[in-house]
């Protein structure tokens, strides 16, 4: 008996430590990588708002450092994010009877290079998009701009983490 739980052990050892990927417990695949760096995501939207650039960029980051064991890095990373925002558009959605808009749409988009130093046929380049819809008589300040930023973001973020580290 004492015999066949030594075997037992040693065989989950032998897989667990035989495993070339490594996997997070978000299911992210991150291979050899140690490091990862995420340059600024200029705006470059025809609609530019303040701010958006560093909150989006800052709001990757903080995604991969929470959902890996990677080591954020200035420079030379193993895996390295980047981009630029191409879309902040605002459009009316849903009219009421009297022909005024009941809903008004943020729809944000960013374009993504994800480049993985270590396994360059996992590269890509891709956009990415995600809205918010809001009461067409309120305005995009405040309160209902957070919300719609956090939305959104956790969105975005969520999508790109898919596509480059969990091969979705």
């Amino acid at each position: 008996m004492k015999f066949v739980k030594y075997i037992v052990l040693f065989i989950a050892l032998t897989v667990v430590l035989g495993c070339k990927v490594t996997y997070s417990f978000t299911g992210a695949d991150t291979g050899e990588a140690k490091t990862f760096q995420v340059n600024f995501f200029q705006n470059n939207a025809d609609l530019v708002e303040p701010g958006l650039d560093i909150d989006f960029t800052n709001a990757l980051q903080d995604l991969i450092q929470n959902q890996t064991s990677l080591n954020l890095v200035n420079s030379g990373g193993n895996l390295i994010y980047e981009g630029e925002i191409v879309e902040y558009r605002i459009a009316p959605m849903t009219a009421t009877a009297q022909n005024t808009a009941a809903q008004n749409r943020l729809t944000i988009g960013v374009n993504v290079r994800y480049i993985n130093t270590l396994d360059e046929e996992k590269d890509f380049e891709r956009n990415f998009s995600f809205f918010f819809d809001y009461d067409a008589n309120a305005q995009l300040v405040g309160s209902i701009k957070d919300e719609a930023f956090e939305v959104i973001f956790e969105r975005l973020t969520q999508d790109i983490f898919n596509a480059s580290l969990a091969n979705w």
